[in-house]
């Protein structure tokens, strides 16, 4: 009878695998470990593109953005100076209108005079005199004079009511 070897091949007997198959299964491994390496790292070289890319992309919206912001504080500058001088002008030439006109002029002159008029009522008169001349005033027009004691009266309730 033949005396068993003993050894590795012992071993694999007892497994049910020779020696190759386990190089081959050993090789797999090491090929399946080295592609899943690859894997991540290729995985990792493209998320950094993308990210990379994204950055590129967000600074050059934002880019654009600053700039169409500025473009259309640039423009809204320019049209509020535009209505500025516009309105400007509008007013110049009413106040150059209006400065030689008659009505202006007279206007200026009525008041000067009422000015001084009303000036030398009140220098020349005492309060009784202006209390007799308000109640000839009253009598001469009693309903205008009713209207604007009840005009009075309304403003006068507002202001003490506020």
């Amino acid at each position: 009878m033949a005396t068993p070897t003993t050894g590795n091949r012992g071993n694999d007997l007892r497994t049910g695998m020779s020696a190759g198959a386990t190089g081959h299964i050993e090789n797999a491994a090491d090929k399946a470990r080295d592609a899943a390496r690859t894997a991540v790292e290729t995985a990792r070289d493209a998320a950094a593109g993308v990210v990379d890319r994204a950055k590129d992309v967000a600074g050059n919206v934002a880019g654009s953005a600053r700039d169409m912001a500025g473009n259309v504080a640039d423009r809204a500058r320019n049209v509020a100076g535009n209505v500025a001088d516009t309105a400007r002008d509008w007013a110049t030439g009413a106040v150059d209108a209006v400065k030689g006109s008659d009505v202006v002029n007279k206007a200026e002159d009525y008041a000067a005079e009422a000015w001084e008029t009303g000036s030398r009522y009140f220098q020349e008169h005492n309060f009784k005199d202006m209390a007799d001349d308000v109640a000839g005033v009253i009598r001469r027009n009693p309903i205008p004079a009713l209207l604007v004691g009840v005009g009075l009266g309304f403003i006068l309730a507002r202001s003490l009511r506020s």
